[in-house]
This record gives structure tokens, C-alpha cells and sequence, in this order.
């Protein structure tokens, strides 16, 4: 029998692995509630003391195609992942947008709170990103970019940082430990769309300044902590990552190419850049503990 196990950057031990299965065999136990109940017994749990649920979900489903534990069916046939997203006449394309930045005036940044706001945040990155629509990793942030008089311009989202990143992990000179522990200071720059027909020259690189300072004080209010450093990578197939440059991002090295989950350099992918924006001088100190 497997003696421990790493899966979501946290290694389980026989003894967990057989306290998870004993909490899969009490009554009543759906997907969710073991989540939490594993959460609660081991101990997974977020700078503010909620719960790490959603990663616990992503650990035991893992845990389960592996074939390590059996959770039960899940109760719903569909997610948010498999469900297709509908397309409605709010993401379709309007007329061309060509203004000079000062002309467009003041830019509006609207956290995604709302259901509406949600579908709609949805829906733009389906239909209109090229990476289309997943469901964010880990704690998340998503903003709809409007202008002052309301209209529509794109959407951004920021999102749990990758797990190991050799040219960030490098420049910060942690160890794996104090990676562990402090991965969560660093969030990810996953998505961002100007929508196609705005042709704002300047916009771009506006947004992601706007956006940086915006979501130090935002992540703060919903997770009881800031992060210290942004991280993202750009298909240098399609984009030069000029906005990023403009908004003083760093570029530090490119990714391998392969998947997160590709051990053995079975498939491969498009190979990015990365470029990084510290939200703290003190970014490395933080991150290592040394401060």
C-alpha cells in the first residue's frame, strides 16, 4: 500500500490517507461535507482560518482517478467547468470604440460580487479570450472594466499563483518549505481581455495599473490578507506582453511547455513568458520569512 502521497502541492501520509477514508465511510457524507470534514481534521486551512475547501475538493478528486480513495458519486451530473456557457446579446460585439485614453475618461473597475455580474464576466472570457472560459483556481478576484458613462471595455481575474515556477521561485530564493507556506502572497494575473473592438491605445497597460492597486486593498477584505506579488504568462506566439512592459511588469524567463501535470514531457505547450509586478519592496523578505 502507497505510504504517502503528493498531490495540490501537499503530500498526505498513510496515516491521512486512511483518516480521509474513514471520513468517507461515515453516513450521509456527499463531496462537500468530507471536503470540509478534511479540512477540519487535518487542518487545511487558510491565512484567515476559513477553510481550504476548494483545494481540498481538487486534492481528493485527484486522489480519487488515482484510485487512492473512493469518494461517492457526485450529486450533480454538471459544473461549472462542463457546462457550456450561453451567450446572450450582452457579450456580443458592439460598435468600434477608438478614443484617445483621455478622451475615453475615467475607467471603472466593478468586482465581480453578483450573479449577473458573474454570467457576464463569464461569458466575455468564453466568448471573447482565446484561452476561453475555466473556472479560476483558489482564492480569485475578477473585475468588468467599464468607463465612467458605463461602457463595457473588458475583464480581468487574478487567481492562485502556479505551484512551481523555477524563474519566479529563483528570483525569490525560497525554499520548497517556504514556498509551501507562502505561495499564497503571490496571486496570478490569469485572465485579462480588452474587448476586441476597443482600440484604446494606452488602455491595457492603465487597466493592469489600476487593477494592481485595486486588488491589494480587495483581497485584503475577502481573505483577511494582501498578497505581495503578481505573476503571468503571455503566449509570445501571439502577444509581445508590450501593456505589461508599459505597466512596469518584469519579465523574468519563459515557461517549459509542458503542462503542470506532465511528468514525463508527454505533451506539449505553447511555451510563455513570464513577467512579474511586486506589489511590496519588500516582496522577497516577505515571501522567504526573512522579514
Amino acid at each position: 500500500m502507497r505510504s504517502s502521497i503528493t498531490v495540490s502541492g501537499r503530500t498526505f501520509s498513510a496515516e491521512e490517507l486512511e483518516l480521509i477514508r474513514s471520513i468517507i465511510r461515515q453516513d450521509n457524507m456527499n463531496r462537500q461535507r468530507i471536503s470540509q470534514e478534511v479540512c477540519r481534521t487535518l487542518g487545511w486551512l487558510k491565512p484567515d482560518g476559513g477553510l481550504k475547501d476548494m483545494s481540498c475538493r481538487v486534492a481528493l478528486l485527484r486522489l480519487h482517478r488515482a484510485g487512492v480513495i473512493e469518494l461517492p458519486p457526485p450529486r450533480s451530473k454538471n459544473n461549472n467547468n462542463l457546462r457550456p456557457v450561453e451567450f446572450t446579446a450582452d457579450s456580443e460585439p458592439g460598435n468600434p470604440i477608438v478614443y484617445s485614453l483621455r478622451d475615453l475618461g475615467p475607467i471603472e473597475l466593478i468586482r465581480v460580487i453578483k450573479p449577473k455580474q458573474s454570467r457576464l464576466w463569464n461569458e466575455l472570457i468564453a466568448r471573447h479570450h482565446y484561452l476561453g472560459y475555466t473556472r479560476l483556481a483558489g482564492a480569485q478576484i475578477r473585475y468588468l472594466i467599464y468607463t465612467g458613462s458605463g461602457t463595457l471595455l473588458g475583464a480581468i481575474g487574478f487567481s492562485a499563483a502556479a505551484w512551481t515556477l523555477r524563474p519566479r521561485d529563483t528570483l525569490i530564493g525560497w525554499n520548497k518549505e517556504q514556498r509551501v507556506r507562502r505561495l499564497n502572497l503571490v496571486a496570478n494575473n490569469s485572465r485579462f481581455l480588452i474587448l476586441p473592438w476597443v482600440r484604446v491605445k494606452n488602455l491595457a497597460s492603465k487597466v493592469l495599473a489600476l487593477s494592481a492597486k485595486r486588488l491589494l486593498q480587495d483581497w485584503q477584505n475577502v481573505y483577511g490578507y494582501s498578497p505581495v506579488l503578481l505573476e503571468t504568462f503571455v503566449d509570445k506566439e501571439r502577444y509581445p506582453g508590450t501593456c505589461y512592459k508599459a505597466a512596469n511588469w518584469c519579465y523574468i524567463g519563459e515557461t517549459k511547455g509542458r503542462g503542470k501535470f506532465d511528468r514525463r514531457n508527454e505533451y506539449s505547450l505553447p511555451i510563455k513568458d513570464i513577467y512579474l509586478y511586486p506589489l511590496s519592496k519588500k516582496f522577497r523578505e516577505i515571501l522567504t520569512g526573512s522579514d
